[in-house]
């Protein structure tokens, strides 16, 4: 991969923004696609276990879908700033074992993947892209490898 940049870093965030416009609908959205790949998936959110399909008005599934967006977005900065993506210990720790405890698997990475590429494309309408996909991606991977190496 070649050095993530300046326009790569203000798709993301721009595109991030017309999401928080409108979270509630996107996470609805979000979780709908991870289930629609994986109905097994449901078991590894505890907004979601007991509930019969998505809860529309469930705050801790908003708030999970925005961490996931913001981590990304956060992501982005940081490999144009560093060149590469750097948690803190606590939150890579916390991520690492909240990931290892629920068993969360490689191909459940990609299926978030996946359904955080659909819900960014809902978010910015006719302003999507393969750019702009493309700097989504590498960001999400990034964050993805660090949380996977935290699981190890």
């Amino acid at each position: 991969m070649g050095a993530f940049t300046e326009k790569q870093e203000a798709l993301v965030s721009s595109s991030f923004e017309a999401f928080k416009q409108n979270i509630p609908h996107l996470s609805i959205l979000f979780y709908t696609s991870i289930l629609e790949k994986a109905p097994a998936a449901k078991g590894l959110f505890s907004f979601l276990k007991d509930s019969d399909g998505v809860p529309h008005d469930n705050p801790k599934l908003k708030a999970h879908a925005e961490k996931v967006f913001e981590l990304t977005r956060d992501s982005a900065a940081q490999l144009l700033a560093k060149g590469g993506v750097v948690l803190p210990d606590a939150i890579s720790k916390h991520l690492g074992s909240v990931h290892v405890q629920k068993g969360v698997t490689d191909p459940q990475f990609a299926v978030v993947k996946d359904a955080l590429l659909k819900t960014i494309k809902e978010a910015v309408g006719d302003k999507w892209s393969e750019e702009l996909s493309t700097a989504w991606e590498i960001a999400y991977d990034e964050l993805a490898a660090v949380i996977k190496k935290a699981m190890s």
